[in-house]
């Protein structure tokens, strides 16, 4: 970008400006707020979560996970199925399914929450590999 005090990253697709002054780096292209500030020995977050905030995103996560396997468990539990049927597999196997699948979802959000680098690499090569396509 020619003239500007901005920056591109190649990985990632964002946009910087650098403020010197301040020892500051904010993302442009973003609708969030995202400034990093310089330490002396690695970047802050110049916005950190409060810890109030923090707890009560682990409470409500732990109860969408927990709740509707709770739901599929207790009416496994209160109308058990007949031991001789052919499905007595299923009940026990739908509860496993809510449960991984309501995990699943919630360290989905928490990735992109904390944005694990592991997961944000991952995240921006597949992206990269389906526009090779």
């Amino acid at each position: 970008m020619t003239l500007m005090d901005a920056f591109a990253c190649n990985f990632c697709r964002h946009i910087f400006v650098a403020n010197l002054t301040e020892q500051s780096l904010r993302v442009e292209d973003s609708s969030q707020p995202t400034v990093w500030r310089w330490s002396g020995y690695g970047w802050q977050s110049a916005y950190p979560i409060q810890p109030e905030v923090r707890l009560i995103l682990w409470l409500i996560s732990g109860l969408l996970m927990v709740l509707p396997a709770a739901i599929v468990w207790l009416s496994f539990y209160t109308f058990p199925p007949l031991e001789d049927s052919p499905l007595a597999w299923f009940p026990f196997a739908w509860f496993c399914l809510t449960l991984a699948s309501h995990g699943g979802m919630i360290a989905w959000l928490l990735l992109e929450q904390y944005q694990v680098p592991f997961y944000v690499a991952w995240r921006v090569r597949l992206q990269g590999w389906l526009r090779q396509r």
